[in-house]
């Protein structure tokens, strides 16, 4: 696996990058969704940035990380076969960054987010610096499982729309107690707001971002 075998999107850091952020996009979008927020979130640029593409193309339309069954519950045959080409894709990617597992912070929004969860959370995953849920969810799927070993303390930002029509709140509830009860160091915010990110979240984020890769 090469860092071409998903398409992507990069944007280097300015100088020796001092982590990475990785943003994964939401259903029936592609690379250049979530790419403005890598300078929003991050404006020095201390940190190498990439957007990578879902490999599924599913109706209607779109990149796709995974065949939606229901929410909560992902197909397992797409989910099973992305997560691992995404994780050996992410693993080759920051080797070509420079950048540590340890020092990456992996985020996304919609499937992205569930995708964030799965590679930062995954048992046979490297620990990562931190992780963002933007309206996601710890996936419930055969095949895969979350390690406490990498919740534990580790700081993650959980962003959540209360009028959320496609993923409901609930779901942003739920991930929040499962890894405040793991030893996550849990932000957790809720918004008025249908199924999208609220601005003033991400200004936070921001200011989180400086602590978690500082």
């Amino acid at each position: 696996m090469s860092v071409s075998d998903l398409i992507h999107r990069e944007r280097p850091a300015d100088g020796d990058p001092q982590g990475a952020l990785v943003l994964w996009h939401g259903r029936g979008t592609d690379e250049h969704d979530l790419y403005p927020l890598l300078d929003m979130l991050d404006p020095e640029r201390r940190l190498a940035g990439v957007t990578p593409r879902g490999p599924l193309s599913l109706p209607p339309g779109g990149a796709h990380w995974y065949r939606v069954a229901r929410v909560g519950y992902p197909d397992p045959v797409t989910f099973t076969s992305t997560y691992e080409v995404a994780a050996r894709w992410l693993d080759s990617w920051l080797e070509h960054a420079g950048v540590a597992a340890e020092s990456a912070v992996i985020g996304g929004f919609s499937q992205g987010a569930v995708m964030s969860y799965a590679l930062g959370l995954g048992a046979d995953r490297a620990r990562s610096a931190g992780l963002i849920a933007f309206s996601g969810f710890i996936p419930e799927v055969e095949g895969w499982e979350m390690a406490d070993a990498n919740a534990r303390g580790v700081p993650v930002a959980i962003g959540h729309g209360s009028y959320d029509p496609v993923i409901e709140v609930d779901w942003g509830r739920k991930a929040r107690e499962r890894l405040e009860t793991a030893g996550s160091d849990v932000t957790y915010r809720e918004y008025p707001l249908p199924h999208a990110i609220d601005p003033s979240f991400l200004a936070e984020v921001r200011g989180w971002l400086e602590v978690v890769v500082g």
